[in-house]
């Protein structure tokens, strides 16, 4: 061993302990951070939510790191979590859109149910009068007074038919000849009849024939008995005095119950030529005869 100078102090001598063991004054150690404590080791996997209770507005007790933002994230399997409304465009919505049609479907049945039975059938029986639509109006129309004038018969009509379950439409159009040496029709001859069978025609028939005349100021109206239950006749004269010019046109039009019928002539002076057309008033007679001939072939009973 060598002297020390004696300026110089002496170095202390570490101590051994034959067992390790804690200091007398331990150093602290820091606390771990999450983010270190996230490397080393899963994070746990997110707990269910308690059941409400008395307590549930209290913080819940964090075991690992830092305490996260309550309520915690949580995934779903089926869209919003419990407790919240769906967003717009969602199942949600088509589901409510679905149950709510379905509830209106069933409050629409009700109220159509209870107006069927609090106001009972929408409409009344049709009164068709025993009439009868025909296929072929032609075959039915009886026009033996008018071919006083026109001996020439037509043997080609034409004819129309419409059914439905409102209405049943029948029509005949007939061309007129005096003669059979007439290159044209002399006149014409049209039949129409209508069955409704879903709604009274008589308001409308009534409003349509006896006021024809605000529509055409040439032509008069006359109502008429012994058709059905209303029946208006109109004529129409534009003839002058040597009846070499202008038209003439009578249309008698009927109502029988739900039934309605016209039967309509009409001519122009040019076609005659130089003889004139027969006059109104007997074209009127001719006309009111063959109808009650045809409407009886058109009502079977």
């Amino acid at each position: 061993m060598q002297d020390r100078p004696e300026d110089v102090p002496a170095q202390p001598q570490a101590q051994t302990s034959p067992h390790p063991g804690p200091t007398t004054q331990p150093t602290p150690v820091p606390a771990p951070q999450p983010q270190a404590q996230a490397q080393h080791q899963p994070l746990p996997q997110p707990r269910p939510e308690p059941a409400p209770g008395p307590n549930q507005g209290a913080t819940p007790t964090v075991t690992y790191g830092t305490a996260p933002a309550y309520p915690p994230a949580q995934q779903y399997a089926y869209g919003q979590p419990p407790g919240f409304p769906p967003p717009p465009g969602g199942k949600g919505t088509a589901g409510r859109a679905v149950l709510w049609a379905a509830v209106g479907a069933v409050a629409a049945s009700v109220l159509w149910a209870g107006g069927i039975l609090v106001l009972g059938p929408l409409g009344d029986d049709a009164d068709l009068a025993g009439y009868r639509a025909k296929a072929n109006l032609c075959s039915a129309v009886d026009y033996t007074a008018l071919r006083t004038e026109y001996a020439e018969e037509d043997n080609l009509p034409t004819h129309s038919a419409l059914k439905h379950k409102a209405i049943d439409q029948s029509y005949c159009s007939i061309s007129l000849k005096t003669s059979s040496s007439s290159s044209y029709a002399d006149a014409y001859l049209s039949v129409e009849m209508d069955l409704h069978k879903t709604t009274d025609p008589a308001p409308e028939f009534t409003a349509v024939w006896s006021e024809y005349a605000q529509r055409y100021e040439d032509y008069e109206v006359e109502e008429v008995s012994g058709f059905g239950d209303e029946a208006y006749l109109v004529t129409e004269d534009t003839t002058s005095g040597s009846g070499t010019s202008g038209s003439r046109a009578v249309i008698l039009a009927v109502r029988d119950g739900w039934m309605t019928y016209q039967m309509s002539w009409s001519t122009y002076s040019s076609s005659y030529g130089t003889t004139t057309p027969p006059e109104i008033d007997e074209v009127s007679r001719w006309v009111k005869t063959d109808t009650r001939s045809t409407l009886e072939n058109l009502r079977p009973e």
